[in-house]
């Protein structure tokens, strides 16, 4: 007899409870295209016969060790020195859980200590948290931190975000009653002047991102100012490679800065696991989701690491919790920590330097060719939009067959862009896969 931890009266009780009238249910916000039932292996094989078939399977997957990749949208191909996965792969490090009992885990609070630190100094803000699960999660919680600061129940944000970051948001505000207000961009730019129309005394805070999704780059003081005139907080959310060049969101007096950690020393992988980095200015501190490691002394006067704030429903009461993220990135955390400690100033400066100069020869050499339009004129940083004059799915698709992964088409994202490519180039492109990519566009 099998054991059950329900009978199906518990089971039938549950569901009744939250409404739901079976366990299928549970899962309709996930299509049924994308549900797995059962994996797809012959019964009785052995474990050799079956490592074999695996291995079959995950070689027919498409990688940037084959293929060159001129694909961005939020995850980005970057050169990630061997020296971060050696020390990643240490077992004290592999291993480690969250750090509960910090006389016992000084190496995990030191580790998170220093990436703080960092992400501080990078993004110039005060404090940074240990980390997010990623860059969408994290802008959903830094729109939790406004509008509880704020009391009030606005936000703000130009077409021009990243739409799977927008999807994100509206998910975990699903039940709230919050206001969205998406302000159409203006040529490929927040517009300014909706923003002063749409910007009042509701308005909890105004989100830019900066590169936005189309890798323009916005003009976040005039933003800011906006924002700040009516009260609200500004959420910048960055991409912490652009930083190397581009004024870090403290500069611009942000009051929340997010974004996606993968840039720094993290593989694509197919999609994660990710890295969603949150910082803020001090006044803030107290409001900040998930937990903050800090630096003090003992009674012997040695220095040592403890969790300074923590505040979380687990510790606290429910109702009371800044939010429900339960643990922090710690792997990938220390991954960017070490890549970041790798790199230095100079080092994230000259790989930004070389995202930008890589990515506009690419786009001087594409508007040589008949048929492509750039989409945007203002000034971007490593990714840029074209107008292409066929069907973007066939020019990746023969793209593809040379082995190049074109850019990312923005027909399934937005419908007056069907016929346009987002195209990114990082410090990973030489002259060659430049000019080879631009002649095969050329052919079509």
């Amino acid at each position: 007899m099998k054991y059950s931890p329900h009978t199906e009266k518990d089971k039938k009780e549950m569901l009744a409870a939250i409404g739901a009238a079976s366990p299928e249910e549970l899962f309709g916000a996930i299509p049924k295209e994308f549900r797995l039932q059962k994996l797809d292996l012959p019964e009785g094989i052995s474990e050799l016969e079956l490592k074999k078939l695996i291995f079959e399977k995950t070689g027919k997957n498409y990688s940037t060790q084959k293929l060159d990749s001129f694909l961005g949208g939020g995850a980005y191909e970057h050169y990630i020195p061997q020296a971060v996965e050696s020390i990643i792969s240490r077992g004290e490090f592999l291993t480690a859980y969250t750090p509960h009992q910090a006389e016992a885990s000084q190496g995990t609070l030191q580790a998170i200590y220093e990436y703080q630190s960092l992400i501080c100094e990078l993004t110039g803000m005060d404090v940074a948290n240990a980390s997010m699960y990623d860059g969408a999660s994290a802008l959903a919680e830094a729109v939790i931190l406004a509008v509880r600061e704020t009391g009030r129940n606005r936000v703000i944000f130009s077409s021009s975000l990243h739409p799977e970051y927008r999807q994100v948001m509206k998910t975990y505000f699903e039940g709230y009653r919050i206001e969205f207000v998406e302000i159409p961009h203006a040529g490929g730019l927040f517009d300014e002047a909706a923003l002063k129309r749409e910007a009042n005394d509701s308005t909890a805070c105004v989100i830019v991102q900066n590169p936005n999704f189309f890798g323009s780059i916005e003009k976040a003081d005039k933003i800011e100012a906006i924002c700040h005139s009516c009260g609200a907080l500004l959420i910048a959310c960055v991409n912490p490679v652009s930083l190397g060049i581009l004024k870090a969101p403290g500069e611009y007096n942000a009051d929340i800065a997010v974004g996606e950690g993968q840039p720094l020393g993290i593989p694509m992988s197919f999609g994660g696991p990710y890295l969603g980095f949150f910082a803020v200015k001090e006044k803030h501190m107290r409001k900040m989701p998930g937990r903050l490691a800090g630096m003090t002394k003992d009674v012997e006067g040695k220095r040592g690491f403890v969790l300074t704030m923590q505040a979380r429903e687990q510790h606290i009461r429910r109702e009371k919790a800044t939010s429900n993220i339960c643990s922090n990135e710690g792997l990938m955390a220390l991954a960017a920590c070490i890549h970041l400690s790798l790199l230095g100033k100079e080092g994230i400066r000259e790989v930004a330097r070389q995202n930008v100069l890589k990515s506009h020869y690419l786009k001087d050499s594409i508007l040589k060719l008949s048929g492509f339009e750039l989409m945007f004129e203002a000034p971007f940083f490593n990714e840029f939009v074209v107008r292409c004059g066929k069907e973007t799915d066939k020019i990746t698709g023969d793209l593809l067959k040379h082995g190049m992964i074109g850019g990312l088409p923005l027909g399934r994202f937005r419908a007056d862009m069907k016929n346009c490519m987002l195209i990114c180039v990082t410090e990973t492109k030489s002259k060659d896969d430049l000019d080879r990519f631009a002649e095969l566009l050329g052919k079509h």
